[in-house]
């Protein structure tokens, strides 16, 4: 049985540690909270998992008394091993899924979800445990990684709130657009992002783009607006002249008597 200690109980966690004892093989031994003495953490534990901000890994590891038995382990996509650097056995797990909070968070986390690992071979036993799949992301590619999981997970959310505005400018709520969105992801992840692009970018119709940006502009905080619309645009014209039947290039705006999104007010 390996014997788990949690510096931090938050979503991920408290998650982490709800899953790993529904699983079996692993028990939680003791958590320590904000502001408790962390020194003698990985006395009696095989794991210390370190389930704290980011800004506050490599403190709280360095607050830790080493000791050979034990394997510190931090939950962050960001960082390297290197935070852990008072430790001889030093892992990170990072698990590519949204944890709202434990309860969900233990479930989705026993999904068969891809964990990201470096360093010591706990951090791919626990990923396995947990029945997913390991994907090694070493020091050097961690910001390369955690960039295209922030993408993924919240800059996928921040989109779909501009789905939610502009959809209440038509009368509309968000979930009326819930088969096209889990559509389009399906047939990204199916047929490859190139493959599943459809829409006025795709096809090259820049008149109705610009019907687009007008009323856009006429939206409450139309200059943020206007440039999430432009960026996503200028993204899908260029996934679409990546494609052998895509549209020729050519400017989408230019039948639009419209400021630059820089100049608006």
């Amino acid at each position: 049985m390996n014997r788990v200690r949690l510096i931090g109980p938050g979503r991920a966690g408290c998650s982490l540690a709800a899953a790993l004892e529904a699983v079996g093989g692993y028990t939680v031994v003791g958590v320590v909270r904000h502001g408790e003495p962390v020194a003698r953490s990985a006395e009696g534990a095989d794991i210390v998992v370190l389930s704290v901000p980011d800004h506050a890994v490599a403190a709280v590891a360095a607050s830790i008394i080493p000791s050979p038995g034990a394997a510190v382990v931090h939950l962050s996509g960001s960082l390297g091993l290197d935070v852990l650097g008072p430790h001889e056995r030093r892992a990170s797990l990072h698990p590519l899924v949204p944890l709202p909070n434990p309860t969900v968070g233990s479930v989705r986390l026993r999904t068969g979800v891809t964990f990201a690992v470096a360093g010591d071979p706990v951090a791919r036993a626990m990923a396995g445990a947990l029945g997913g799949r390991a994907v090694t992301v070493e020091d050097d590619r961690r910001a390369s990684y955690h960039a295209a999981a922030t993408i993924a997970a919240n800059h996928l959310v921040a989109l779909l709130g501009q789905v939610e505005r502009v959809a209440g400018a038509a009368g509309l709520p968000l979930d009326a657009f819930t088969g096209l969105v889990l559509a389009a992801v399906e047939d990204s992840l199916a047929m490859g992002p190139q493959g599943a692009l459809t829409g006025p970018a795709a096809r090259g119709d820049w008149a109705t783009i610009d019907r687009h940006r007008r009323m856009l502009a006429g939206l409450p905080e139309a200059r943020s607006e206007l440039a999430a619309y432009d960026a996503m645009v200028d993204l899908a014209r260029r996934l679409a002249a990546e494609r052998t039947d895509g549209p020729p290039p050519g400017p989408p705006f230019d039948g639009v008597a419209l400021e630059p999104v820089g100049s608006v007010a």
